[in-house]
């Protein structure tokens, strides 16, 4: 009998392309294995202080630091927020919080945008001296606090603010300003000019191209300079210090008061409880808005 011949969709296919590689290299394992060190590394103290906030103080005396609490309860927050002493007064966390906040939200959303700004208008609307203008700005971004604040001080005492949260506010705007100028500078001058020049042939002016064109275009690096001054303000110590007044200490000096308070004996758990709440707004602002933070960067945040 004649054979039957063996049709294409029958005839056995052979793999083609290279084969598939294992999960688990020696690369990766060496990798994955750094990563997690080094995140339990910088995970562990903070493991460690929600552990010891939630214990009691006999229990932190005769117990193991590492170990979990017997019996967890929020009293050590609950003190921290209402009633730890921070100096002279005993109010807790809560009035230097309110204090932050009042501090942080106008000094970001007003550095923010002086900054977006002055990026947009040196990379689309350059004039005589601007790379001059940037330059100067720049330099200004790495002088040291320390050097500035005699002067600093004789400037808001003559502008009748020293002792204030406008002083504060000032300050941290001003100082926000050249590292922002330089983010939002290098965003802008990586999107296509193609945009601007069509814009302008419209007879869109400065504003209306930044508000309409620009702006809508720019969320991943507003969220870089969001993240930035959310964390540099809130976490600042020397400028609220300085210049807030006894009255008007944000929360990061209000917590220096609670660790070092030299009354009674040292409450660890109320440290550690202070400690994270003092952490959770930059720590929170970061996790929600990481992935833009990264795509920030990635877009343009240090091109040049």
């Amino acid at each position: 009998m004649a054979s039957t011949p063996v049709t294409g969709s029958q005839a056995a296919v052979e793999p083609s392309g290279p084969r598939p590689k294992p999960f688990f290299t020696p690369k990766k394992i060496i990798l994955y294995t750094t990563l997690v060190f080094f995140s339990l590394y910088y995970l562990f103290p903070l493991y460690v202080m929600v552990v010891t906030s939630l214990k009691t103080m006999p229990e932190i005396r005769f117990g193991n630091i590492f170990a979990l609490p017997q019996t967890p309860n929020l009293d050590a927050w609950v003190r921290a927020w209402t009633s730890a002493c921070t100096g002279l007064t005993c109010e807790g966390l809560a009035p230097g919080f309110w204090n932050s906040v009042k501090i942080t939200i106008p000094s970001t959303i007003v550095s923010i945008f002086i900054a977006a700004v002055n990026g947009y208008a040196l990379v689309n609307w350059r004039f005589k001296g601007s790379e001059v203008f940037f330059a100067i700005l720049i330099f200004g971004s790495f002088i040291p606090y320390q050097v500035m604040l005699y002067p600093l001080v004789m400037i808001t005492r003559e502008l009748k603010i020293f002792g204030t949260l406008q002083a504060v506010i000032l300050i941290h705007t001003v100082f926000g300003m050249p590292i922002l100028t330089l983010l939002f500078r290098n965003y802008f001058a990586s999107l296509p000019q193609e945009l601007f020049k069509a814009a302008r042939v419209d007879g869109a002016g400065f504003w209306r191209i930044f508000f309409e064109i620009m702006l809508p275009m720019s969320l991943p690096i507003f969220v870089v300079a969001l993240i930035l001054q959310v964390t540099g303000i809130w976490n600042d110590f020397l400028f609220g210090v300085v210049f807030a007044g006894t009255q008007n200490y944000p929360m990061t000096v209000q917590l220096n008061n609670i660790v070092n308070s030299a009354q009674g004996t040292p409450e660890y758990n109320v440290n550690m409880a202070a400690t994270v709440l003092t952490g959770l707004v930059p720590l929170t602002v970061y996790f929600v808005s990481g992935k833009w933070f990264v795509r920030g960067v990635a877009a343009g945040a240090v091109k040049g």
